[in-house]
């Protein structure tokens, strides 16, 4: 997993918001996975503070795998982030536009591709790489966005199924870097993460040195 990775942005992303929404959410996790949440998901005072408008500071795309709801894995609540989930966080033109939107519209600084351990689209691509599944045609444009990644990851011989996660999760955000203009204007930035189904924490794969 590449924590170290460094990727240039069109200009230096070092600005203060995007660094305090990283260091926000990676604390966040931090309370998180050691059961020392202190946001409300969405209580009632909170509920109508950001009933009049909303201004996430990070824009989260994600799987939408039941086990990873991505308020709880960064301790946050109602109004705080603005989440896209599609099956194996698969950068297709809705997603796109939705990230787009977030960053570009609602203003946050920050944009995270969030990938996790036992993913079932990515072991879905996998299978069918490996002749093993024949997916119905309801399921082809998921894995349309999948197996390109998947693939490029096995032809580079990755045969870890935590570093094909990775790899996939560093090629969905290069989508993004590349498909969303807002993304790429200066002041915001695009990090990837990994989250442990089992310990319940984030490692950086990609991202700007913040």
């Amino acid at each position: 997993m590449r924590s170290d990775t460094m990727v240039k942005a069109s200009s230096p992303i070092t600005s203060a918001a995007a660094s305090a929404a990283l260091a926000e959410l990676l604390a966040g996790n931090q309370r998180s996975a050691f059961d020392a949440r202190i946001h409300p998901l969405g209580d009632a005072i909170r509920r109508r503070a950001v009933a009049g408008g909303q201004k996430p500071f990070a824009v989260v795309l994600g799987c939408s795998d039941s086990r990873v709801p991505v308020e709880l894995v960064f301790d946050r609540g109602l109004g705080d982030l603005f989440v896209v989930r599609t099956a194996g966080h698969g950068a297709g033109p809705e997603a796109l536009a939705s990230v787009e939107f977030g960053a570009g519209t609602l203003g946050a600084p920050l944009v995270v591709v969030l990938g996790h351990t036992s993913c079932g689209a990515v072991g879905a691509a996998r299978d069918v790489l490996a002749g093993a599944f024949d997916p119905p045609p309801a399921l082809r444009p998921v894995l349309d966005l999948v197996l390109p990644n998947v693939r490029a990851a096995t032809e580079r011989g990755i045969t870890d199924p935590l570093e094909i996660v990775s790899s996939h999760v560093v090629a969905t955000a290069e989508a993004v870097r590349a498909g969303s203009p807002a993304v790429s204007e200066p002041g915001r930035a695009v990090v990837g993460m990994v989250y442990s189904l089992t310990t319940g924490l984030v490692t950086l794969v990609d991202g700007e040195t913040l």
